[in-house]
């Protein structure tokens, strides 16, 4: 089906992705362009809105077990530094931020900016240890295979971080070109516009994608946005941490293509039951 360009961002700006134009033909459709007058059934559009389309996925901690092994690294460094934390306390500040944030912390914490270069060194010190130990987060290559839904990558970290970190354990091909990070956007999380960024790009309303999160800030930012949670506690963030509005918590990644289903069937019933009280 073609449909004209001007079409296609009103579609786009409806929370409907491209892939789904050939479910207008069965549909009446106009749209009236010159003057900018739309006329469409807004009914079938805010019914999309309803569904669940997409699954965002974090990276750390989500897809791939680098959270423990990064927290190890942030002790000794800090530790140099002359900042003695703990790792429970290193999950507590830390876990979910962007570099960023862990600079600013750092140097608000010793009065002094960080030395040139202090970044790369870190970097290379974190590949260190995702090349010895880095690994799929337990289960979510089996996951990945039996979910049939449209699915993308929203990381407080840096892009050239996520492709390092997803090549290293065979994830990078499942998620090319729909991978989105915090470098992006001007707010990381705990803020929504990551996962607010990585929906508008993926042609998908908010109230129609699932965030699977792992730490604290990520669950704020996607409840922040608007987005079911699926708060998986078997990382390093206590479920406590994770528990909240619309958040259901997991402790093993095998059990999140139920949950995928148990939240689309509770979004349809959502859909219909609205559909009944308008009539």
């Amino acid at each position: 089906m073609d449909v004209e360009p001007r079409v296609i961002v009103w579609i786009r700006a409806h929370g409907i992705h491209p892939a789904d134009y050939s479910e207008f033909e069965a549909r009446p459709l106009r749209v009236i362009l010159l003057p900018a007058v739309e006329t469409v059934d807004n009914a079938f559009f805010n019914r999309r809105r309803h569904m669940l389309e997409l699954i965002i996925f974090d990276c750390d901690g989500v897809l791939v077990d680098s959270e423990r092994l990064a927290i190890k690294v942030d002790v000794a460094v800090l530790a140099q530094l002359g900042w003695s934390l703990t790792e429970a306390e290193v999950i507590e500040r830390f876990v979910g931020l962007s570099d960023a944030h862990f600079r600013m912390e750092i140097e608000s914490y010793l009065g002094r900016p960080l030395p040139e270069g202090w970044e790369a060194r870190l970097e290379l010190l974190y590949r260190d240890a995702f090349r010895r130990e880095l690994r799929p987060v337990e289960g979510v290559t089996e996951v990945l295979d039996r979910i049939a839904l449209r699915t993308c990558v929203a990381s407080s970290g840096s892009h050239e971080k996520i492709r390092f970190t997803l090549g290293l354990t065979g994830l990078y091909d499942r998620f090319e070109g729909r991978i989105f990070s915090a470098t992006q956007v001007a707010r990381g999380k705990p803020a929504p516009d990551l996962f607010l960024f990585a929906a508008e790009r993926m042609g998908v309303a908010p109230g129609a994608c699932v965030v699977v999160e792992d730490s604290a800030v990520g669950v704020t930012a996607a409840r922040a946005a608007g987005m079911q949670v699926l708060a998986y506690a078997g990382g390093v963030t206590p479920a406590e941490k994770l528990a909240g509005p619309n958040t259901i918590v997991f402790a093993h990644m095998r059990d999140l293509p139920a949950l995928l289903a148990s939240v689309s069937r509770k979004a349809q019933s959502a859909r219909g039951e609205r559909a009944d009280a308008r009539r």
